[in-house]
């Protein structure tokens, strides 16, 4: 199925009822840890994805090729293999570039949903790329977001996603990053930072009640957050084992508890338990995502497997 198929489907009811559906199912499915590797250039990345629920499974297989800016291209893409059970052949595959940036914020909302304080309205949101406006739109549909701060490199580039927001509806400005954390209820960070860069911000800069989604760490030395306020947040994920080697928990404390998103959603585990709490989602992202992505989109475009 091809990119514009797909892209057409897709919506933010579908994707966060998919992730929904994919974290629930994170707790008695198979999600199989990613594994990250580079193509012919060392600069070009893929990320491999495999999952089974008790019905299906399939394979995703992400890209980042910085390099496809000079063909008119997005950096990012993604294409999901989809089993047929009975023989174990492919079934179908489907392009999904555009829904993919859907099934990340969706996990990031759904996160929201579930940790962040039911009254938050300030949202801080560090990146300008193309996946932090997707991220902003999510968030601001499931809590009662009444101003968007961007934070950014650059103050052109800030400014333009704070225009763009605008032009959804939202009332957004360029930020800060000391004054975004100061004034933010959730905080959400969408960048390809590393360790060999500065954090995003500093861990005193967060307030007490705050909630933290930190998207961007997919890959070891990646980084975006500070190191001691995983120290003293209340941690939360997609997948613990997953998130402790290629998440931004790879910086966590090695005896801080780590609870999985699936295990609070089937209420195995509790999530905020104070209005100060300050609770951090790390989302590295699971192949249950696009497998439940992708069935949804079969559902909504007429096609069964």
């Amino acid at each position: 199925m091809r990119e514009e198929q797909t892209a057409a489907a897709v919506d933010d009811d579908l994707a966060l009822a998919a992730a929904r559906a994919a974290f629930l199912d994170s707790v008695t499915g198979t999600a199989p840890d990613s594994l990250v590797t580079h193509g012919s250039d060392p600069r070009n990345r893929y990320t491999v994805k495999p999952a089974a629920s008790t019905t299906h499974a399939g394979v995703k297989i992400g890209t980042y090729w910085p390099g496809n800016d000079q063909y008119g291209l997005p950096r990012h893409h993604s294409t999901l293999l989809l089993l047929d059970q009975r023989i174990g052949r492919i079934a179908t595959v489907l392009e999904v570039g555009a829904a993919n940036a859907y099934r990340t914020a969706a996990a990031d909302a759904l996160a929201v949903q579930t940790l962040a304080r039911a009254d938050s309205q300030v949202l801080a949101v560090f990146g300008t790329g193309h996946q932090a406006l997707h991220e902003a739109r999510a968030v601001s549909r499931v809590r009662p977001i009444r101003q968007v701060l961007v934070v950014g490199r650059s103050e052109q580039r800030a400014a333009a996603m704070a225009g763009t927001l605008r032009g959804m509806g939202l009332d957004a400005a360029p930020a800060e990053a000391r004054d975004a954390c100061a004034a933010a209820d959730v905080v959400v960070t969408a960048t390809t930072s590393t360790v060999e860069d500065a954090p995003l911000f500093e861990a005193d800069w967060i307030r007490p009640g705050t909630h933290v989604s930190c998207m961007g760490a997919d890959a070891p030395g990646k980084r975006e957050l500070p190191p001691p306020l995983l120290a003293r947040a209340t941690l939360f994920c997609d997948l613990p084992q997953q998130a402790r080697r290629l998440g931004e928990l790879q910086h966590a404390p090695a005896d801080a508890p780590v609870t999985a998103l699936g295990d609070v959603l089937t209420g195995h585990a509790p999530g905020r338990t104070s209005p100060h709490d300050i609770t951090v989602f790390d989302s590295s992202g699971i192949g249950l995502q696009d497998l439940h992505l992708g069935l949804a989109l079969l559902e909504r475009l007429g096609v069964s497997l």
